[in-house]
């Protein structure tokens, strides 16, 4: 999974690189101005991000080694301006 809630109400994005050799990642989405914010690597070799978000709808990508993309373990997408996809999260 992606994203979470967390007993205390915070979402808690991961990503999980799958063998992938990866360096930094960072998540941007509607909830902070698409201003990209780092993910903390884990032991467990996944990079997470726990935020605070109140109710309401919300798109975001990760950013891969600079890269910008969609969460692929997450199938709820939107068409953004660019022509690509953005992952859909409602906090509720």
């Amino acid at each position: 999974m992606s994203y979470k809630i967390t007993k205390t109400g915070n979402i808690r994005f991961a990503y999980c690189p799958n063998g992938e050799s990866v360096r930094k990642v960072h998540l941007a989405g509607s909830f902070n101005d698409w201003q990209p914010v780092s993910m903390s690597k884990q032991k467990s070799g996944q990079f997470v991000r726990i935020l605070k978000l109140p109710a309401g709808y919300y798109e975001y990508k990760f950013i891969i080694d600079g890269v910008w993309r969609h969460d692929l373990d997450h199938d709820t997408l939107a068409e953004n301006s660019f022509g690509s996809l953005n992952s859909v999260i409602v906090v509720a």
